[in-house]
């Protein structure tokens, strides 16, 4: 029965962002978000417990990618898409005309970054030096981040960060950006419990920590800087271990 546990929670996860995909389709992105980080919390302790109870397999590790997919790869993808094509119904200058007709195809940019998560989790499963830590941004932390815009959008007091955020252009580059950004050769480390001993838990216990205040002063605008703050503290965590 136990060997089962682990792939009930990444069901969860695939659950999660079964339900997100929903409330993307029909405009609701503050539940997206929501629902998206339900599905994380469960992408987070499915190897927890399967290390734990001493239960890994090759079919959880697959399994997980397939749930991330969904997840962090498909919904964050949607919801750049309705972002994109928001803004080309509600904003003037950027109305599609006659002459612009080919704008229309902006808004499928977003897919981008589905492609990067397909292409990052495909590398994930086969590339051996990931067992301990991570090469390139993982999928739960750029779909956390994409999915933050519109609620910063809805939230923040600051016209820049608002007229930011509003810019197609701007959320163009954003999208191809975290496609290369998923995928490239930068070492992070990982996010993930390793077991139950806490002192080998520490450095993701204190990020953990540092991002819960973050959040409490910031809400939604301190995801983008917890991603700046965790990619900015695995470079230095390498040089170091270089250094050594």
């Amino acid at each position: 029965m136990k060997k089962h546990i682990p792939n009930v929670i990444t069901l969860l996860n695939l659950l999660s962002g079964l339900v997100a995909l929903v409330y993307a389709f029909d405009d609701n992105l503050q539940m997206a978000f929501f629902w998206v980080c339900l599905g994380i919390f469960f992408d987070f302790w499915d190897g927890f417990a399967a290390r734990v109870l001493k239960v890994s397999s090759p079919l959880g590790v697959q399994l997980d990618s397939l749930a991330d997919m969904v997840t962090s790869g498909v919904v964050p993808g949607v919801v750049m898409y309705q972002m994109l094509a928001h803004i080309q119904e509600n904003y003037e200058q950027y109305t599609i005309t006659e002459d612009t007709f080919f704008m229309k195809l902006v808004p499928f940019t977003g897919f981008v970054i589905t492609l990067g998560a397909c292409m990052r989790l495909a590398k994930f499963n086969i590339d051996t030096r990931q067992t301990d830590s991570f090469i390139g941004l993982p999928t739960p932390a750029n779909a956390l981040f994409i999915l933050s815009i519109p609620l910063i959008m809805n939230t923040t007091e600051s016209d820049f960060v608002f007229n930011f955020f509003s810019n197609p252009y701007v959320l163009v580059v954003i999208s191809l950006f975290s496609a290369f950004i998923m995928n490239a050769e930068l070492p992070l480390f990982s996010l993930k419990t390793k077991n139950k001993n806490l002192s080998d838990n520490k450095l993701t216990l204190l990020f953990l920590g540092i991002c819960a205040l973050l959040l409490l002063f910031f809400r939604f605008e301190a995801i983008p800087l917890i991603i700046i703050f965790y990619i900015i503290l695995s470079v230095v965590l390498n040089k170091t271990k270089k250094s050594v």
